[in-house]
């Protein structure tokens, strides 16, 4: 078992529960600090192989899951593992396709659907949540 974020780290979002998950843009730096134990990785290709445990959801940018109970299964996994790992997701940019993962996660977690979006862009980014059909999707979401 290991730690999971310290709540002030960049990028991470404490959800209602208490569990902590971060999200970040691929193409950006790797942040200081600690390296995550999971990652799940939704990108248009698969990215390359890294020394943490990872995960690939097949997800073109500006667009939705290209397999939405893969995608689905992965919320799972990462809000499970959040409860005692350093679990992080991330996309190109970690607003779009991650924001509309964490407001999934965030459904996972109680927060209602129609409340999702917001929340996100709440307490991770503004710009969580890009496209309009990214917001459909959470909307209709049910985890």
């Amino acid at each position: 078992m290991t730690d999971t974020w310290a709540p002030d780290t960049p990028g991470v979002l404490r959800l209602p529960s208490g569990r902590l998950l971060r999200g970040r843009g691929v193409r950006n730096p790797l942040p200081p600090g600690p390296r995550p134990d999971f990652g799940i990785y939704l990108l248009g290709r698969q990215p390359k192989p890294l020394p943490w445990e990872s995960r690939w959801v097949r997800w073109p940018d500006f667009r939705l899951p290209a397999d939405r109970a893969d995608a689905a299964d992965a919320f799972r996994e990462a809000w499970a593992r959040s409860a005692v790992d350093r679990v992080e997701l991330a996309c190109a940019g970690g607003r779009g396709r991650t924001g509309t993962a964490l407001a999934c996660i965030a459904i996972l977690d109680g927060v209602p659907a129609p409340e999702a979006v917001a929340y996100v862009r709440e307490h991770y980014s503004p710009h969580a949540v890009e496209t309009p059909w990214q917001r459909k999707f959470v909307e209709r979401w049910s985890g």
